[in-house]
């Protein structure tokens, strides 16, 4: 059987180049095998040296977008047969466009479990690299990281890091490769071990005393804790040398916290709280650009969900945006990609935008909250509503991207939006189809959130939906042309 070798664990491109040599040469995916870097040519098997692969033009494959992206995910995972399974499904998809809507199909439901176990991956390394500081020999700082990903997905993460610790030097080693951060480009080597990385540094003491102020014993759920930071990592994480002792001493302090009876903060404390909120207002008020708003608003304390989000997603789009569409929160690929509507809705809404012959580079797309709000669950983070409080605390951003953009019209996608712009909770049915005018002389719009056509299953309901929104989205695109009038 044909061998096609790969010099790369996880490089989509160096893939795809093979896969469309493959598919104009007409060779079905059950007579190619498919080998990473490392791995051994059995003895049926010819190496794939000689293999003919023909050049190829522009026209070689066409795919649903939603491939790319589950593709790009899924190259990253450790599982040695995800080169032919992306073939096979590159196939499949030539004859049937539609594929990777049947969510039954055993090879669409492994490609989406290789992409959603290759995420979690990612949000974890995120969450759970420690940098340890290091001096060099000519005496200048510098910062190591040991991690042990699952999968392939170092490259991946690097550039999130490039953009967290910009000002910083810094290395993460793995055991497979090594990426290198000198202020201005990524560098990537061979993999190392553990001992690459000092074991402690003045750092450690600041991580333990900041994890110990804020755990909290009456919040206490050990198997959410051990399912949001894996035991498997505790090794790698200063702070986690504290956990045994914290959940030892949690009953005790969870009594302490009931037969003790609430007291009034001393004025000290009341002077330092008042102290902070004014100096919150004061930086707030020298927000004076979108620019400023984008760079501020991962400071926001506004409400308790920056606690848990990775980043607060601010929005996205041109200062002169005509339009600006509003959701509700970012999920949970927003949440990791710090950009709104990057998830499945974000792909229905582009879809939706593309057919009505929008171009959402002239829009500015946000959300009503900032920060996602998620409760766990095993390794997966489960989208909840945002309450009104959340709602109300997060308006003060939104009201700042209005002011700075000055769209002619704002629309409300779903519910949440609704009651962020207008100030009170109304139905989608109530507004649809009605386009306001608000106190500033703003066009208002309400209709649903593309998440929503995600949820219905019968096939007519959902397709009556899609027209009804494609029918919101023709009116919006008559308002951007100027042809429509509000009565």
């Amino acid at each position: 059987m044909p061998t096609v070798w790969l010099d790369d664990h996880a490089s989509f491109g160096e893939w795809r180049d093979k896969a469309r040599q493959l598919l104009l040469a007409g060779y079905p995916p059950d007579t190619i095998h498919w080998l990473g870097p490392g791995a051994t040519a059995g003895l049926l098997e010819d190496g794939g040296r000689q293999l003919y692969l023909p050049p190829v033009g522009a026209t070689a494959a066409t795919v649903p977008p939603g491939y790319i992206d589950l593709a790009e995910a899924a190259i990253c995972h450790a599982d040695g047969e995800r080169f032919a399974l992306l073939y096979r499904l590159l196939w499949r998809l030539q004859e049937d466009r539609g594929l990777l809507g049947a969510r039954s199909d055993p090879d669409v439901q492994r490609l989406e479990r290789m992409a959603a176990a290759v995420r979690r991956d990612a949000h974890k390394m995120k969450a759970f690299v420690r940098f340890k500081s290091v001096v060099d020999p000519t005496g200048r700082e510098r910062f190591a990281a040991w991690f042990e990903p699952e999968h392939h997905i170092l490259e991946r993460v690097a550039p999130f890091f490039a953009r967290r610790f910009t000002g910083m030097n810094w290395a993460i080693v793995t055991p497979s490769r090594t990426v290198f951060w000198d202020g201005s480009d990524l560098t990537y080597g061979p993999g190392g071990q553990r001992s690459d990385v000092p074991a402690d540094d003045a750092l450690e003491d600041t991580w333990r005393t900041y994890f110990s102020s804020i755990f909290n014993p009456a919040r206490l759920k050990v198997q959410a804790m051990k399912s949001e930071m894996p035991v498997r990592y505790w090794r790698n994480l200063p702070e986690a040398r504290l956990i045994p002792t914290l959940i030892e001493s949690a009953s005790r302090k969870v009594r302490e916290m009931i037969h003790h009876p609430a007291t009034e903060p001393p004025v000290r404390h009341q002077r330092q709280v008042r102290r902070q909120a004014e100096a919150t207002a004061e930086a707030e008020s020298e927000i004076t650009s979108l620019a400023a708003a984008r760079a501020a608003i991962q400071g926001c304390r506004r409400c308790p969900l920056f606690e848990f989000a990775t980043q607060a997603v601010f929005g996205e789009g041109p200062k002169s945006a005509e339009v600006m569409f509003v959701g509700e929160q970012p999920g949970d690929q927003e949440d990791l990609a710090g950009k709104p509507f990057v998830g499945p809705a974000g792909k229905v809404f582009d879809a939706a935008l593309e057919k009505s012959g929008i171009d959402r580079r002239r829009t500015y797309v946000t959300n009503a909250v900032k920060h996602f709000k998620f409760v766990p669950r095993g390794k997966r983070r489960l989208h909840q509503k945002p309450n009104g409080g959340e709602i109300a605390a997060c308006r003060f951003w939104l009201d700042l991207e209005r002011e700075f953009v000055k769209p002619k019209l704002v629309v409300a996608l779903g519910a949440t939006a609704v009651q962020s712009l207008l100030g009170r909770a109304a139905t989608i049915s109530s507004l649809r189809g009605k386009p306001l005018e608000l106190d500033d002389g703003t066009l208002f719009l309400a209709t649903i959130h593309p998440s929503y056509l995600l949820r219905i299953r019968e096939r007519e309901g959902r397709m009556r939906e899609e027209r009804a929104f494609e029918a919101d989205l023709a009116v919006i695109r008559e308002i951007m042309d100027g042809g429509y009038r509000v009565a």
